[in-house]
């Protein structure tokens, strides 16, 4: 007897739907074929026990099982529910009306539990795309795939679970989220205003998340950088659905998502070790995984103590930072992971610290300190905005009871200044924010009037500010502006830009 079941592949942060074709016979063995990986492959044994530990029946004749398209690698171990439910309908004891009509994925335990499995929810869009009634996944799995609205999604803690559905014996209600309660009443870890002092460089990251600009933050140890850097997603404007949506999505494929959540409501912080590899940043692997850049989509990447970094690493970043998008190429396939994110980075001024500290000394060698800044590339420093000078907070500040400005305050005027800049994109698909602005746009938005020229001018002269520091500085006095509610770039927009790029003078680390 010959029936078909229908599974899931993951290609990327998309699904791709797999038919499951079992056929039994006369005779005794059991075949798997259709490209499927080890983990595949060894379901045999965990389905066998599975089958036979719920009291249900293995036929032991001839198993032939097919996982179409054959030309896609199949993987994991979530491929054992639907080649069991598959195996059981050939042997007559699960009905078949509703086979087609259900997209099954799930790992079996000996017992016939079923454990969660990774990408819930782009499997859940694909089973809609294509018109399935329903999924049916292990419970963990089952609130983030029912942000799919128009689906039926079961969630289910055994093999028995399923058959009773496809039987229809019980009823077992789809699981439900709702939405809209979701996205009320977020809460963050942390708050602005537990920051004491620093209110430059709380500015500095509001004007950053104002226009999505990266940043850096130069500091000797203990100034409060991470401490500050923590705090940058809860300045951001809240997610949108599309944005939750798409997140989600990253999240789900890397096995990410928590059992019984749904979507991802803030947007993501990632702060991985300086002792990360290439493919642990971008995403590789024999089959693609994203990396912490795309984990950091609609986020943000912190990257500590920066020049530690190895050089490769870093390097490897320059490429998504402007696409924004990043394409890891294999022989057999190419994946697209999404990684629009913002980059806060942080490090100490010199190999010591205590370089241009106010109260201890530099014990660097002459040269030290150059040496060290170039651990970074120009290429890479390039693609950052905002160089923020942090120094020690004051005991007075520390000592204070007063709390600071609260995230929810700042939030809103970051929101107004997006909202503005919207509007001003809304041209431009590709353009959100004045940190994504070509070089026509900023001649057509950043034009200067003659006083505010003429201080752009004494400042490159003077400061000996390099050439690529132009552009940057015309967008950060954009975003200012914006902040302000000003239609034109004034001359304190631009003074204040001109002093976030401290490491582009002359005289810096000499």
């Amino acid at each position: 007897m010959l029936v078909k079941t229908f599974g899931c592949a993951l290609f990327g942060i998309d699904a791709i739907t797999v038919t499951i074709e079992v056929n039994i016979d006369r005779g005794i063995n059991f075949y798997l074929v259709g490209l499927p990986d080890n983990a595949v492959k060894e379901s045999h044994q965990r389905i066998e026990a599975a089958i036979g530990n719920l009291g249900y029946r293995f036929p032991h004749k001839k198993v032939v099982i097919n996982m179409a398209p054959a030309d896609i690698r199949k993987e994991g171990s979530a491929y054992d529910l639907p080649i069991a439910i598959g195996i059981m309908a050939a042997s007559e004891q699960v009905h078949t009306d509703l086979l087609e009509q259900f997209i099954i994925m799930g790992e079996l335990s000996l017992d016939g539990t079923l454990k969660p499995v990774k990408g819930s929810l782009p499997i859940a869009i694909k089973a809609k795309q294509d018109g399935f009634r329903g999924l049916i996944v292990p419970k963990a799995n089952a609130r983030e795939a029912a942000v799919v609205e128009g689906l039926e999604v079961y969630g289910v803690e055994n093999i028995h679970d399923v058959v009773s559905i496809l039987n229809s014996e019980i009823l077992i209600q789809p699981e439900t989220v709702d939405l809209v309660d979701s996205w009320q009443n977020l809460a963050y870890e942390f708050d602005f205003s537990d920051v004491k002092g620093q209110e430059n460089i709380k500015r500095a990251l509001e004007i950053a998340a104002a226009g999505g600009h990266n940043v850096i933050l130069i500091g000797p140890p203990g100034s409060g950088k991470t401490m500050l850097a923590k705090r940058m997603p809860t300045i951001l404007p809240p997610l949108t659905m599309a944005e939750a949506l798409e997140t989600t999505k990253i999240h789900s494929v890397a096995g990410l998502v928590g059992r019984n959540a749904s979507l991802v409501r803030t947007r993501p912080f990632r702060s991985p070790h300086h002792t990360i590899s290439d493919a642990g940043l971008v995403g590789g692997g024999t089959y693609p995984q994203p990396g912490e850049i795309s984990l950091a989509h609609n986020g943000v990447l912190f990257l500590d103590e920066l020049p530690e970094f190895k050089r490769t690493v870093l390097e490897v970043m320059r490429q998504p930072m402007e696409d924004r998008v990043v394409t890891i190429s294999r022989a057999k396939m190419t994946v697209d992971f999404p990684a629009n994110f913002m980059m806060v980075a942080a490090m100490n001024p010199c190999p010591c610290g205590y370089y241009n500290h106010p109260d201890k000394e530099c014990t660097c060698k002459p040269g030290m300190v150059q040496q060290y800044l170039n651990r970074i590339s120009g290429p890479l420093m390039d693609r950052i905005d905002l160089h923020v000078e942090v120094v020690p907070v004051a005991y007075k500040d520390l000592s204070s009871k007063s709390n600071g400005e609260p995230s929810a305050v700042v939030r809103e005027r970051v929101i107004k200044a997006r909202k503005i800049q919207e509007e001003r994109y809304s041209e431009y698909p590709a353009i959100h924010a004045n940190a994504q602005m070509t070089t026509p746009l900023i001649q057509k938005y950043c034009d200067l009037d003659e006083p505010c020229r003429n201080i752009l001018k004494t400042a490159m002269n003077r400061l000996g500010l390099s050439a690529r520091a132009y552009d940057r500085i015309l967008k950060v006095s954009r975003t200012i502006a914006d902040l302000d509610g000003s239609e034109n770039i004034l001359t304190g927009h631009l003074a204040e830009a001109i002093n976030y790029r401290s490491l582009d003078r002359d005289n810096w680390g000499c």
